[in-house]
């Protein structure tokens, strides 16, 4: 594998992200043992760093968020030199002070979803840490890359359900009386697949709308969504792109090293 086609830091989001890169970008294709990602993945320069993007759901969008091949693009990612992961996604809120437009950094996780393969460790009684979702050295490149354009929060618990429905009223305002800020559907397994394979992980969430529980009317429409994550497309990016350039080394920190010193190998051979 050539050196223009490895990468120390991924980013996992939608299809605008493909500007980050200029004309020299190098796109990679990637057979995994869980089959293909959800598309090649494009090498690009960020900031001066060598950065991977893979659009979660597919280039054309085709992937719902129960489908999306979790596992082969973590793998994929991980193949190519990958040990730094952000997660870019669209949320809402449980919160009426957390409107559309802010950007949050989670630092909970709670997972809702069902039936979804959430490991790579089918066999052998593998466990792993997870009782921070969120690698702390990514979490902090993110805060400090918040910058004015956008109010956003430096913490917040992600509840991440199983779609493709948007919650119900009832749902909804139970997930906010437990406390937790905000709802998503894709941040689950992503994280505990990236740590299983001691690679850093943090999400970085933009607020598309508020959730049933505190909108009336119809409540939320992906229309909607859509529209409001292209609205703020633009200063979202400035701010991910801050943060990679905010990252402080290219290894996996010692506190994302889960498998260190357990004597549990990966599950297949890897660089």
């Amino acid at each position: 594998m050539s050196s223009d086609a490895r990468a120390t830091l991924a980013i996992i989001g939608g299809s605008g992200f493909y500007d980050f890169f200029g004309d020299d970008a190098t796109t990679v294709e990637v057979e995994t043992p869980y089959g293909a990602p959800s598309a090649p993945i494009t090498i690009g320069q960020v900031e001066g760093r060598s950065v991977a993007f893979l659009p979660r759901h597919g280039r054309k969008h085709e992937y719902s968020p129960h489908t999306v091949p979790y596992r082969a693009n973590m793998w994929a990612l991980r193949t190519l030199g990958v040990r730094r992961v952000f997660g870019p996604c669209a949320v809402g809120s449980l919160r009426a002070d957390w409107g559309p437009g802010t950007v949050a950094v989670p630092d909970q996780l709670v997972d809702r979803t069902s039936g979804r393969a959430q490991t790579f460790y089918d066999a052998g009684g593998v466990h792993v840490s997870f009782a921070d979702p969120y690698c702390d050295e990514l979490r902090s490149a993110a805060i400090a890359s918040l910058g004015t354009e956008l109010p956003s929060r430096d913490h917040g618990t992600m509840v991440v359900v199983e779609g493709p429905r948007f919650s119900t009223r009832a749902e909804s305002r139970w997930f906010a009386g437990q406390g937790w800020e905000l709802v998503n559907m894709t941040g689950h397994p992503e994280a505990v697949l990236a740590r299983e394979l001691e690679m850093c992980y943090s999400a970085i969430a933009l607020v598309t709308d508020l959730d049933a529980g505190l909108e009336s009317g119809e409540g939320v429409s992906a229309a909607d969504v859509f529209a409001e994550f292209e609205r703020n497309l633009v200063p979202f990016k400035a701010l991910v792109r801050r943060a990679v350039a905010a990252v402080d080394g290219d290894d996996t920190c010692d506190k994302c090293r889960v498998l260190t010193g357990t004597g549990v190998q990966l599950p297949f051979e890897l660089p």
